[in-house]
């Protein structure tokens, strides 16, 4: 009898309590997490809701690298460091070629092409929602895009409302190169709860420089270069959305738009220029608004070895921290050959990070359940 009560005794505390469940759960993959929905309806409900699904994305955020994602005609493939391809999700658009925004947001990355309507999509769960074409789109259809307007190429931004956890969207571009008059440049936002595009107002101060730089995202503010006597770094508030210049280019004077561009390199705003044969990478310090000189790469040797061009900046894409904390620069060539390259700052090496199944146009994120 005594034997038979020990055993029920030990029964009684062998399942854990749910809320110890729920925080082991958000360390296990998304993958995963999909598959525990069969479980039970409690571990369903659980997994899909908001308040679960922002705490692990925060955690996947927070402990280790972000997947690679490669954009295509005709999927979404993700890409895991240092191991073969994980998932291809194939999407509803059929064999339309799409662009990425440079940053993602809690799992979510922002596909746009100036003459077709975009997509917010959750790559990992198959997620998406269609957004309708802003007005600088429409324009570029009623005009016939770049070959009757004749400017450079603007590119739109995605980032996040860090107080409300609002995502947006944002079209920024330089009002008198589509043939508006009013204003220096005219800013437009998305608005989920609305499904529309609304302007800005005031907007950006400035010129922005268009073609090959992209905006980038970092700590609640959307970032793009000046088209200044020197360069600047405009920095766009998404929770008041309002403009500021925030600091001058670590490299100064005005440089060609396929020399520089800007990054988010481990939640840092970064800053990058192809100056000859050597590509310099800085850091910003928000804290007393200078920049740090991260690393001076000669880029000769990927030009040699894989075919890059030396006339464009290389796109670093992510910091990546092996054992013993070794770091390694993750970059591509935006311009003509999408392989991803493994830069070694500390033996002076590179290697092909993917090869064959890098096709399409990069963005790294961390993989969630989030949906808007």
């Amino acid at each position: 009898m005594a034997r038979k009560t020990k055993l029920r005794r030990i029964e009684s505390v062998s399942v854990p309590h749910h809320h110890v469940i729920e925080r082991i759960m958000e360390r296990l993959p998304v993958r995963s997490l999909l598959s525990f929905k069969a479980v039970s309806k409690q571990w369903k409900s659980t997994i899909e809701s908001r308040f679960f699904q922002e705490r692990q994305s925060k955690h996947s955020q927070q402990c280790g690298d972000p997947d690679v994602l490669m954009v295509s005609s005709t999927s979404l493939r993700t890409l895991v460091f240092g191991s073969l391809p994980s998932s291809s999700v194939k999407m509803p658009w059929g064999n339309k070629t799409y662009l990425v925004c440079q940053s993602s947001v809690d799992g979510l990355v922002c596909l746009y092409d100036s003459h077709k309507p975009g997509f917010v999509v959750n790559p990992i769960t198959g997620w998406y929602r269609p957004l309708p074409l802003s007005r600088l789109q429409e324009r570029m259809i009623l005009k016939d895009g770049y070959i009757e307007l004749g400017h450079l190429n603007f590119k739109p931004g995605f980032g996040k409302d860090e107080f409300t956890g609002t995502r947006k969207p944002v079209w920024l571009y330089n009002s008198i190169d589509i043939g508006l008059e009013n204003a220096t440049t005219t800013c437009e936002v998305f608005d989920f709860s609305t499904n529309s595009w609304r302007y800005v107002a005031p907007s950006a101060p400035c010129r922005i420089l268009g073609g090959f730089p992209t905006p980038v995202f970092v700590d609640g503010s959307l970032h793009w270069f000046s088209e200044c006597e020197e360069t600047e770094v405009l920095s766009f508030d998404l929770h008041s959305e309002t403009f500021k210049v925030i600091s001058k280019a670590p490299f100064g004077s005005t440089a060609s738009h396929w020399e520089i561009l800007l990054c988010n390199l481990n939640n840092r705003l970064c800053a990058s220029q192809l100056k000859l044969s050597d590509q310099v990478i800085w850091s910003f310090n928000s804290l007393n608004k200078t920049w740090d000189k991260l690393w001076s790469i000669c880029i000769v040797p990927t030009w040699r070895s894989f075919g890059f061009p030396t006339w464009y900046a290389l796109w670093p894409l992510a910091i990546f921290v092996e054992k013993k904390k070794k770091k390694k620069l993750l970059f591509y060539d935006p311009a003509h050959n999408h392989t991803l390259v493994l830069h070694d700052p500390e033996t002076k090496s590179y290697d092909v990070a993917f090869s064959d199944e890098s096709i399409g146009y990069p963005v790294c994120y961390f993989p969630s359940l989030i949906s808007i």
